[in-house]
């Protein structure tokens, strides 16, 4: 007997119900995507849609060779071609959508607005709000320079939080990476600093290894001792010129004015090698460890790092695992019914029920209407009909059929009265509040 194939560790099932391993429904799912399409309407952003699969060399150049995404976390292999070609599973959306820009001439002398949506790839410990194919929906902007597309980018995430019965249960933080002139010459005082002997020696294990290679990770430690070093640590703000300092106070100006609280955070440095200017996150402390719901920058100079003019660019991505469940968290939804109405009937009527609910579906295209199939008496049909959560059912036995008529029955009242066919529609929409 042959042995079980399961999901692969870390790539989850999203399904109509919950189970006992994932809680989150395709249903939610729906809800939240319906929410940010609708946002990116009201903002004017048009959607693309990116290939799963990207050059590797793409990846290499964009995040940096030396991270830890590239050096530990991607999914690639070589394909079939001649010569072969190696291939990667997008570990995040924002470089297939600069390559997608510059190969389309979409950045040329124009500003684009631009979002998408779906699964990224990453092989790392899964844990709650962590997977190795995870979803992201992210927005990415090109063209322009100034502070105001910064903050429009953030006010978007606020008004998600909004929509979604969030607010307060996530916070602004905010920081400024300078230019890369300026940051370079941090990077060299924060390593002199840390390579000192007395600092070096309590620095954890993953700190020492990224201060070589990739120093300003080291803010992101977590490691008290390290956290601890890092109070005494030369600030980036400090070195920063007079232009990225209006930027960021510009910035700053205009969430005041618009009520959007934020915390500076001098050690969000975000963990990829593109960022400049302005970075931020929405974190939250309902997720535990996995606290980052939403996080963003300027990556101005990444456009011309993968071949391009020098364009201005600023986007944000948000983890979808982690705000569903953030949601589930905090929000657990009430309406789980996956029918709002179910026909019942006999073995006489099977043909004239399934015709009913396609004249149905005509003039009630907002209503969930569910047909039994599959044979089973009345009992066993309302009982289905129960459990699907439907607020009425409609009985076709061989005495409607003869009469031209149906029996409605309302389930959580139990009462119910007899119509013709007819009449039916329009009895039902004044019934359950169905727009015309």
């Amino acid at each position: 007997m042959s042995s079980r194939i399961t999901a692969i560790r870390g790539m989850n099932d999203i399904l109509p119900v919950p189970v006992k391993d994932n809680p989150i429904t395709t249903g939610r799912w729906q809800q939240v995507e319906q929410v940010l399409r609708g946002l990116m309407q009201q903002y004017g952003y048009g959607e693309i849609r990116l290939p799963v699969v990207e050059s590797t060399p793409l990846f290499a150049r964009a995040i940096g060779a030396v991270t830890d995404i590239v050096e530990k976390e991607m999914y690639s292999f070589m394909d079939r071609g001649t010569p072969p070609e190696s291939l990667t599973l997008r570990p995040e959306g924002t470089a297939g959508c600069v390559r997608a820009c510059l190969e389309h001439g979409l950045t040329y002398n124009q500003t684009q607005r631009l979002w998408y949506t779906g699964p990224m790839f990453r092989y790392e410990k899964p844990q709650k709000g962590r997977y190795r194919q995870f979803h992201q929906f992210g927005v990415e902007t090109f063209g322009m320079t100034g502070p105001d597309i910064d903050a429009e980018l953030i006010l978007m995430t606020a008004r998600l939080w909004k929509l979604l019965g969030l607010e307060g249960a996530v916070q602004l933080e905010l920081n400024t990476l300078g230019q890369p002139n300026e940051r370079q010459k941090y990077k060299e005082e924060l390593m002199k600093y840390l390579s000192a002997p007395e600092v070096y020696t309590l620095l954890d294990d993953d700190s020492k290894r990224r201060l070589h290679s990739n120093p300003l990770r080291v803010l992101d430690s977590k490691e008290p001792q390290t956290q601890f070093c890092l109070d005494l640590a030369p600030q980036l703000v400090d070195f920063l010129g007079e232009e990225s300092k209006r930027h960021f106070e510009e910035l700053c100006g205009t969430l005041n004015a618009n009520g959007i609280s934020f915390k500076f955070n001098p050690r969000l440095v975000r963990g990829l090698d593109y960022y400049n200017k302005t970075v931020f996150e929405w974190t939250t402390t309902a997720l535990g460890a996995q606290g980052t719901v939403c996080a963003g920058g300027r990556y101005d100079g990444l456009v011309a790092q993968l071949g391009g003019q020098p364009t201005p660019a600023v986007g944000f991505a948000i983890g979808l695992e982690r705000l569903v469940l953030l949601l589930e968290a905090l929000i657990p939804r009430t309406d789980t019914a996956e029918a709002d109405i179910y026909v019942v009937a006999g073995d006489e009527a099977r043909h004239a029920a399934l015709l009913l609910a396609e004249t149905l579906r005509n003039s009630l295209p907002e209503l969930r209407i569910v047909t039994h199939c599959g044979g089973g008496g009345f009992k066993a049909q309302f009982k289905k009909a129960d459990k699907l959560g439907a607020r009425v059912a409609l009985v076709l036995g061989g005495d409607e059929l003869a009469a031209g008529q149906v029996t409605v029955k309302w389930l959580q009242s139990g009462e119910q009265s007899t119509t013709g066919r007819a009449e039916l529609a329009e009895f039902l929409k004044q019934g359950l509040g169905a727009s015309a």
